[in-house]
């Protein structure tokens, strides 16, 4: 089987990994590399993945290369392991936001090189992310296709983009917006502490509420909409919530946060 790399081994390539793991991935197909030894080997030794001595021993050994550093950082690593990319067998996976695959072919030197943009989040640390993906369609068979799908699928759920602009809306939408979630959640067990519930049982109920909600937008194909009206009944309390949010602007906050994300993710500097 093709061995994958990870170039970098933060809190993007363990949650990714640590996914994997949950989902039965195999992972002696994976190898890591990461600027300190201490900090790949103690991954290493958590994940049961393989260690490899450095960059160029990674590229050496894998097809299938994850960039999971900075983007400021790609210059100097592109400089290392150029001379040793081949178009034919290599596909790079770039994971920084604001680094286009024109980008990535200029600093390499290799415009036939097989590049490909994804944007994963944090949900994918226990096999619930979502990674949104662009590649040139024309550059990879079908068969790099559906074994680049099957790795993303190890962590999580995987959405081709059509256009690279694109890229930037995802980390919006779906790369940061765990975290918008998360604020919600915390917010939501407050109030059930401040109503008298115990701080633990106020989270898990929120937890699963939001968990639940998610779910049935996913899978019964209704408008979001008609699903918060199926919930609010006439004179109900579910009405009475929803006009203190629409009071306090919670939708047009949600809508601003995310745009000022965009933006920022647009105009990222290196």
């Amino acid at each position: 089987m093709d061995k994958i790399g990870f170039i970098g081994a933060g809190n993007v390539t363990k949650a990714i990994i640590t996914g994997m793991a949950r989902n039965k991935f195999d992972l002696k197909r994976i190898y890591i590399n990461s600027k300190t030894n201490e900090t790949k080997e103690s991954l290493s030794v958590d994940l049961m993945v393989l260690c490899a001595k450095d960059n160029v021993d990674l590229v050496k050994k894998c097809k299938y290369i994850f960039l999971a550093i900075k983007s400021h950082h790609y210059k100097h690593v592109f400089d290392e392991i150029k001379p040793y990319l081949d178009p034919k067998e290599h596909v790079i996976i770039s994971l920084a936001p604001g680094y286009s695959i024109r980008e990535i072919n200029e600093n390499i030197g290799l415009f036939n090189l097989k590049c490909m943009r994804a944007m994963p989040n944090i949900p994918s640390l226990v096999g619930e992310g979502m990674t949104g993906v662009y590649y040139d369609k024309h550059l990879f068979t079908s068969e790099e296709i559906e074994k680049i799908n099957a790795i993303f699928k190890g962590f999580g759920e995987i959405q081709s983009l059509d256009e690279e602009e694109h890229m930037d809306t995802l980390v919006s939408i779906s790369a940061s917006s765990p975290a918008y979630v998360y604020i919600m959640i915390e917010a939501m067990g407050d109030a059930g502490v401040l109503t008298g519930l115990p701080r633990k049982m106020s989270y898990a109920l929120a937890a699963q509420a939001v968990m639940g909600a998610a779910k049935m937008v996913k899978e019964l194909d209704l408008h979001p909409g008609e699903l918060k009206d199926a919930v609010c009944s006439p004179g109900g309390t579910t009405i009475e919530a929803i006009k203190v949010l629409e009071d306090r602007g919670f939708r047009s906050a949600l809508i601003e946060s995310m745009l000022a994300c965009y933006n920022k993710a647009k105009h990222l500097k290196r």
